[in-house]
């Protein structure tokens, strides 16, 4: 188990209190998820900055130094609670890959036995730059060989194409992971996913709590509502929320939600997203480096 957080905003926002001083905040939850941590924020640049550390967030004062010093407009952070993989930096989330950030919340039920069969459906271009032994690093890569069926990695994605290719790699690895049948939470792999690659960000819920907000002052009443379609000036995503306020609304079980360049918000079903996921005649995968 581990804990995730996302920030989308139309104007660069500092995140220190949500990471360190809100009453829920990730130091405050480190105590328990206690395997390391790691900050991307995004910049100029394309790509992200990334600082990763192995011990509690809590008691490491680099988490708080980078903190206090991140003002983005996308920021994405996670604490580890080690259940596949050591406790070392190249397992420590947020993991990336040219201009795309992911992080896991969850755990793939019985991933020692499945781990040929997940690296099988990664693209071999991808498969190569896998570091770490978690189950993490590999949805990740799979997220992004089912991303590149639809185009170049490094280029312009639509929100919903990040949406299709996460719920492509949630229906796969639960079709092969998952007792079948079961609705029990042991017997399901849980795969709460956030990504972004700077602009876009989409969040998915398996399993695992998941909440969103539009900050302090928005209305989660549009976040809940059956229409999506919302703009947004702030766009925030979190395993738990930060400080119980009545902002935060939780997401529904198999849902996909996200918000595009211009933080237009919007909400999808996995079931509907991979309707055809197991048609073995998908495309082979459009794979330009950006590494």
């Amino acid at each position: 188990m581990c804990r995730l957080f996302g920030f989308r905003s139309a104007v660069p926002a500092a995140v220190h209190t949500a990471l360190v001083t809100e009453r829920n905040s990730l130091l405050i939850q480190s105590r328990e998820h206690k395997d390391g941590w790691g900050i991307a924020s995004y910049g100029p640049e394309c790509s992200p900055l990334v600082a990763h550390g192995v011990g509690p967030a809590h008691s490491d004062p680099d988490f708080e130094r980078v903190s206090s010093q991140v003002s983005a407009r996308t920021v994405v952070a996670h604490i580890r609670l080690a259940s596949v993989g050591a406790v070392e930096i190249r397992n420590s989330h947020p993991f990336h890959f040219g201009r795309w950030s992911f992080v896991h919340n969850g755990t793939l039920r019985e991933f020692a036995k499945h781990k040929a069969a997940v690296e099988a459906l990664i693209h071999p271009e991808l498969r190569v730059n896998i570091k770490g032994t978690t189950d993490s690093e590999r949805c990740f890569y799979l997220f992004l060989s089912r991303l590149g069926v639809r185009g170049p990695l490094d280029g312009s994605v639509p929100v919903e194409s990040m949406a299709r290719a996460l719920a492509e790699t949630m229906t796969l690895v639960s079709a092969m992971t998952d007792v079948p049948g079961s609705r029990e939470p042991k017997e399901r792999s849980a795969m709460n996913f956030l990504v972004t690659d700077g602009e876009a960000m989409v969040a998915t819920r398996r399993n695992r709590t998941l909440f969103i907000s539009s900050g302090i002052g928005g209305c989660p009443e549009a976040l809940r509502a059956p229409n999506t379609d919302v703009p947004l000036q702030q766009f925030l995503v979190a395993s738990e929320s930060l400080c119980g306020g009545p902002h935060w609304a939780q997401v529904d079980e198999e849902d996909v939600v996200g918000v595009d360049a211009r933080l237009v918000f919007r909400r999808w079903k996995v079931q509907t997203l991979a309707e055809s996921v197991l048609n073995p005649r998908a495309p082979e995968p459009n794979h330009s480096s950006a590494a």
